[in-house]
Formats: C-alpha cells, structure tokens, sequence
C-alpha cells in the first residue's frame, strides 16, 4: 500500500523526473485537507458498529430470504460471518480514505472477494446492497458538519463515495 505521497513519489522516481506542480498542488491540497480527511476517518471508526449494524438491519428488512432457514445470513454463524465481512470492508474504506488510495482496499480486501463470496454461493448483489446501505451511513454522519474542521467537503465525501462504490462493484 502507497499512501498518496509515497504513490506520486514512485511514479515520478519511475520516470527519472522531479515532481510537477500540478503533483506538488495536489499533494498540498491533501495536507490543506487533511484536518477533514481525518475528521471523516475518525467519524467513521466511531460510528462504525452502528453503520455496520443499521445496514445489515435494513438489509435484511428488505431481503428477508436471507435470514430465514437456508438463506445466507441464517443461523448465528452465517449472521456472525456476515457483520464481520461488512465490518472488513467497512475498516478498509477507512484506510484508503486516511492515505487518499484505494490500492488498500483493493490488494489487501476487494481481490479476490468475488470469487470467494462465487464459491461460497453468497449473493454478491446482497452483499453490494449492504456495502452501499453502509455507505449512505457512514456518508451522513462522516459529512455532518456540526463538530468538525469547517469547510467543503464535497471533494472529500465523493472520494469516500468512491471507496464504498469500487467495494459494491468488486462483489456484485
């Protein structure tokens, strides 16, 4: 995993050149930000069980079948694996948003998920509902703006958005 600073360093070593100052703005405007990255981070890790929790009870308010006998999420194990995955993915979205990069997310949680979750005769379209219902969450409490570095976080809340929507594509 490259944080984003660590990421445009190795490109450029890469390439034999200094840094642009398109790259240096860039790299400037996620220090500038970082007081909120690490707002919404915090936000996120604290609300964290409820996020996990609320998803999974509308979830499976809307997709019953999943928690009645022989569906997914049935029996106390089945429901336990369920909340830990979601938790996973919910912990990884978290991390690629601290270093500004989804390469977290996708080498050490999304690859190969879809293939597991294939062989285990999972519903990837369920666990994708789930990701974005914890997405919905976890977007409104982190993008609330009583308590926190003041400012717009449009940029910052869409990038989230995008962790969340890249998981939700890996499962489906």
């Amino acid at each position: 995993m490259l944080d984003a600073f660590s990421k445009v360093v190795s490109q450029a070593d890469a390439r034999g050149e200094y840094l642009s100052t398109a790259q240096l703005d860039a790299l400037s405007n996620i220090v500038k930000e970082g007081s909120k990255r690490l707002d919404a981070v915090n936000r996120i890790t604290s609300n964290a069980s409820s996020i996990v929790a609320n998803a999974a009870r509308t979830l499976f308010a809307e997709q019953p079948q999943l928690i009645q006998p022989g569906g997914n999420a049935y029996t106390n194990r089945r429901m336990a694996a369920c909340l830990r995955d979601m938790e996973i993915i919910l912990r990884y979205v978290t991390y690629a948003t601290i270093a500004g990069d989804a390469s977290v997310l996708d080498d050490r949680c999304l690859n190969g998920l879809r293939e597991t979750y294939q062989a285990l005769g999972v519903p990837g379209g369920s666990v994708a509902a789930g990701v974005q219902k914890m997405k919905e969450a976890a977007i409104k409490i982190a993008n609330d703006p009583a308590g926190i570095t003041p400012g717009d976080c449009s940029a910052l809340m869409s990038e989230v958005a995008s962790y969340f929507d890249r998981a939700a594509a890996a499962v489906a």
